[in-house]
C-alpha cells in the first residue's frame, strides 16, 4: 500500500512539472485575458505608476478581434513565430472584444495591434498587420537585442 501511495505522489509529481513546462516553452500562442496580462506582463492596478515586466522573457501580444481580416492574416504568422522563437519569448493574443479593460489600457483604437514587451525597458507598440520578416526583425532587434543584418550589395563587375 505505502508503494502504491508513493507511485501515485510520484505521477503526480511528473504530470505536475510536465504541464508547467509545456505551457511554458510548448511554441504555440498563448491565449491571454486581462487577469494573465497582469500575472505575466504587466499588473497596470498595482503599478499604476509605470510600466514593471512581471514576465520571465519578453513576449508579444497580439490585439485582435474575430471579425478583424487583417487580424487573421496576422494569426498565422504569429503561430510560426513561437514555434520559431519558443523558449525565447512567449507569443500571446488577446481577444479586444472579450478584454475590453486591456484594450483601454493600452489605447487600443486599431486593429491588429501588437505590443512588444522586452524583458527590461519600455514596450513598443506596432499597429497593423505587417509582414513575418518585419516581425522577426523587431523580435530580434528590439527583444533580443540582436545587431541588425546588414544588407550585402553585389558590385556589377
Amino acid at each position: 500500500m505505502k508503494k502504491f501511495f508513493w507511485l501515485l505522489t510520484v505521477a503526480i509529481i511528473v504530470n505536475t512539472l510536465s504541464v508547467f513546462s509545456q505551457s511554458d516553452e510548448d511554441g504555440k500562442v498563448k491565449v491571454m485575458t486581462t487577469e494573465t496580462f497582469k500575472e505575466k506582463v504587466f499588473n497596470f492596478d498595482k503599478h499604476p505608476e509605470g510600466w514593471v515586466f512581471e514576465g520571465e522573457r519578453p513576449c508579444v501580444i497580439d490585439f485582435y478581434a474575430d471579425w478583424c481580416r487583417p487580424c487573421k492574416m496576422v494569426a498565422p504568422i504569429m503561430d510560426e513565430l513561437a514555434k520559431e522563437y519558443k523558449g525565447q519569448v512567449d507569443i500571446y493574443k488577446v481577444d479586444t472584444e472579450k478584454n475590453r479593460e486591456l484594450s483601454q489600457v493600452f489605447g487600443i483604437r486599431s486593429i491588429p495591434s501588437v505590443l512588444f514587451c522586452p524583458a527590461d525597458g519600455k514596450p513598443q507598440m506596432a499597429t497593423g498587420a505587417m509582414s513575418k520578416e518585419n516581425y522577426m526583425k523587431t523580435i530580434d532587434e528590439f527583444l533580443l537585442g540582436k545587431k541588425p543584418k546588414e544588407d550585402k550589395i553585389e558590385e556589377k563587375k
